[in-house]
């Protein structure tokens, strides 16, 4: 019962407020008369997709011991982050994340009648919350411990660094920065990180902290037996195996500024993977974007915005500007679109698919000469296609250029729904030098492929059965030339520019005699 009291149990602060976690996506989509796959989370600050390195072959050793106890710990995970931060195993204390190591530096320092400072208020809730939980209160007057979010979230900032110690800086965004406190452990100063973030981790749940060596002994003293998982270990180590870029992040970061900028508003000035954006009616606006299937966190006076990819965050943008009634810096989004995710215990596979597109694609899993066709299949289709992924591409490109054509065929059956209105027939001739391709489509709901390339690179006809079968498609396709690459690429091709013309809407109705498909 909220606010009650429970035999036994020591009473908390007047005026304690437990954390609150954001609505589940499916919610969100109730909320807004939504498929769930439609919600694009803006919340959250994390990343849109994965890391490469997180995928199933990551976790099978650990999978395979899931019966039994690390015994010993994680040596393994120590030294690795020890090397990557300059530092000493000793120095590193880990958690279930960064919320489990704020946690833990408050259990360590607080008790009944202490008092917690925290720096830049407002900031996260969680270093109220910890110092509540531990008994204590919040008073900048001779406080046991400082609390410090840097870059500091909500706002971006990235502040100077408190005086005060012992300090706890929580430095869950320091990747986006450049700029740390680990260098001052030996001074009073505690330092936290998470995988939650650039590492793509968030429900992993593993994190760490960077202390002075008898500092670290005793955090580790109070600290939860194995707080991490072994599959959160693993994949932690795969994770600093194949370090993130966060450039692309940053530059994203300031592309989106300068979009929100031409809209009229005024974003803070920020160094994390979110922005601030003050606005007048916060939560009006979050509802109409959320409406839109973009889900952003509401403050009172301002709304903050993760930084996901060029993609989604067009669409944000798109929305925003039809909430805020003023011209979109950026293109609308096609209306026939879908977000799909095919997973399997060899490949990863995450798709944005529109079908009212402009070309705009990029295909990324890893597959080479494959991915290039994909991508001229959907460039020629007029699609626009986000395709990345991950594979165990160590036994060889066929798992992951099958699961990519599959994931593709899945998103268009999704995104043409009951296929009411479409074309449905498209055919093409596409000459490439040496190489001369003929393709025609039947989008009517039964899977078929007659396909014959003269020659290709090896995977290219699989891949145009998977897709078909997939797609529930009927595909033909004559294919001859000398040189293997041109015959295959002007195949896709092909395939493409005859999807193109089926795709088309032309009526209302149902594009068979039967009045199904």
């Amino acid at each position: 019962m909220s606010g009650g009291r429970v035999a036994g149990m020591r009473r908390l602060p007047q005026g304690f407020r437990a954390y609150g976690w954001a609505p589940s996506t499916e919610e969100l989509a109730r909320r807004a008369g939504l498929d769930p796959s439609q919600i694009v989370r803006f919340d959250g600050n994390t990343s849109p997709l994965p890391l490469p390195s997180s995928r199933p072959g990551a976790i099978a050793r650990a999978l395979a011991e899931v019966n039994t106890y690390p015994h010993g710990g994680y040596p393994r995970l120590l030294r690795a982050i020890a090397d990557k931060d300059g530092v000493e195993p000793g120095n590193v204390v880990l958690g279930a994340g960064g919320d489990d190591l704020i946690l833990l530096c408050a259990r360590a320092f607080l008790g009944p009648g202490d008092r917690a400072a925290i720096a830049s208020e407002p900031t996260y809730p969680l270093y109220r919350i910890a110092a509540g939980l531990a008994g204590a209160e919040i008073s900048s007057d001779r406080p046991a411990v400082t609390f410090a979010c840097r870059p500091n979230n909500p706002s971006g900032a990235l502040g100077e660094l408190p005086a005060a110690r012992p300090l706890v800086v929580d430095e869950a965004y320091f990747e986006y920065a450049g700029e740390t406190a680990a260098g001052r452990i030996e001074d009073g100063v505690i330092v936290i990180r998470t995988f939650s973030k650039a590492y793509a981790l968030a429900g992993a749940r593993v994190g760490y902290a960077l202390a002075e060596t008898d500092a670290a002994a005793e955090l580790n003293r109070r600290q939860a037996p194995l707080a991490v998982s072994t599959l959160s270990a693993a994949l932690a180590l795969a994770a600093l195996a194949s370090p993130p870029d966060v450039v692309p992040v940053i530059e994203e970061r300031e592309r989106l500024t300068r979009a929100l900028r031409a809209l009229g508003l005024e974003p803070l000035p920020s160094r994390a993977n979110f922005v601030l954006v003050p606005v007048a009616e916060p939560e009006a606006i979050g509802e109409a974007l959320l409406r839109a299937g973009a889900a952003v966190r509401i403050f009172p006076d301002a709304i903050r915005i993760s930084i996901r990819d060029e993609a989604d965050d067009d669409l944000l943008l798109a929305a925003l500007a039809r909430a805020l009634d003023r011209p979109s810096p950026v293109a609308e989004p096609g209306g026939r679109r879908v977000r799909h995710l095919r997973a399997t215990a060899e490949t990863r596979i995450a798709i944005r698919l529109s079908l009212d597109g402009a070309s705009r694609v990029h295909v990324a899993a890893g597959n080479g000469i494959y991915d290039h066709f994909l991508e001229q299949l959907a460039f020629h289709g007029g699609l626009d296609l986000m395709l990345e992924g991950a594979g165990d591409l160590e036994t060889g490109p066929h798992h992951t250029a099958e699961d990519a054509a599959l994931a593709l065929g899945e998103a268009l059956d999704r995104a043409l729904g009951d296929r009411r209105g479409i074309a449905r027939y498209g055919d093409a001739v596409v000459p490439m030098d040496d190489a001369l391709a003929r393709a025609s489509v039947d989008l009517g709901g039964r899977p078929w492929c007659e396909c014959r390339l003269e020659r290709e690179p090896g995977l290219a006809l699989h891949m145009f059965q998977s897709f078909a079968q997939a797609g529930r498609l009927g595909l033909h396709v004559d294919a001859t030339g000398r040189d293997e690459h041109h015959v295959a690429e002007a195949a896709f091709k092909a395939v493409g520019r005859a999807l193109r013309v089926a795709l088309r809407l032309e009526s209302a109705g149902i594009p068979s005699t039967k009045g199904l498909l």
